[in-house]
């Protein structure tokens, strides 16, 4: 009997000897050079910004999201049903303008940018919208 506690003591030291252990990590020593980090916050600088983008189907959202995905941009998320676009993107590396200019490019009117008329016009059946003038 007198083994079996002493076991289970042993056994309790250890898991909670390793729990303890694990709360100790020093972030301090962390690898932060990947990381753009704003001056003044000491954060992360990115920012969240939504754009509307006319389209129709998911072939519009693929070829809408692809397009949005330069370099600097984390996400982009075309919603269908709101014609609206969810980019979280780092101002330091891209700018709005670029990032609109590359989905006009590919067919699809921003708020700011319209597709040129012949890529318009080469756009699948499914994926035409009306165009205001």
């Amino acid at each position: 009997m007198k083994t079996v506690k002493i076991i289970i003591v042993a056994v309790l030291s250890v898991v909670l000897g390793s729990n303890s252990y694990a709360q100790m990590h020093d972030h301090s020593q962390m690898d932060m050079s990947k990381t753009k980090m704003d001056a003044k916050t000491n954060m992360a600088s990115t920012k969240t910004e939504t754009i509307k983008v006319l389209g129709e189907c998911e072939t519009c959202q693929a070829t809408i999201e692809k397009a949005s995905k330069v370099d600097g941009v984390s996400k982009a998320n075309w919603d269908k049903s709101t014609k609206l676009l969810t980019l979280v993107y780092d101002p330091s590396k891209v700018k709005s303008d670029d990032i609109q200019k590359k989905i006009a490019a590919v067919g699809y009117d921003t708020e700011k940018y319209k597709a040129d008329d012949k890529v318009y016009a080469k756009l699948n059946a499914c994926c035409k919208y009306v165009r205001k003038k």
